[in-house]
């Protein structure tokens, strides 16, 4: 095993809840309509900074899929998982994507609000 490269992340991003580490681009969020079993997931096109684990087959709400645990490479804590084959041919789309799932991940606010800017404009009575 090699050592671990991180890749830095410029803009509006995802990051690791547990560890803030950076993942994806706001931007390459295919789709948020994805069920997860705590609630939402994402699904993305292009995640960095993560482990992609064994492939098993899955029984999921469109189906069997063959997935592959995602985890963090910075902490190791599981986000989601690969779509590597879909069975059914109207499922195929997924084949290479990513679903993050919503609670394990933080929205990067740090490029749309500045936190010292509002601070110094409000006036207290």
């Amino acid at each position: 095993m090699g050592r671990v490269f991180k890749v830095e992340l410029d803009g509006k991003i995802y990051r690791c809840k547990s560890c803030d580490n950076p993942l994806a681009f706001v931007d390459d969020v295919l789709s948020r309509s994805f069920s997860c079993s705590q609630g939402r997931a994402y699904l993305f096109e292009n995640v960095v900074n993560v482990s992609v684990g064994k492939e098993e087959n899955r029984l999921m709400l469109s189906g069997t899929h063959t997935v592959a645990d995602v985890s963090c490479c910075g902490c190791g804590q599981l986000l989601g998982w690969k779509y590597m084959i879909a069975s059914d041919k109207n499922q195929k789309y997924k084949e290479g994507k990513l679903v993050l799932e919503r609670w394990r991940i933080t929205e990067d606010l740090s490029d749309e609000y500045n936190v010292n800017a509002l601070s110094s404009d409000l006036v207290y009575p």
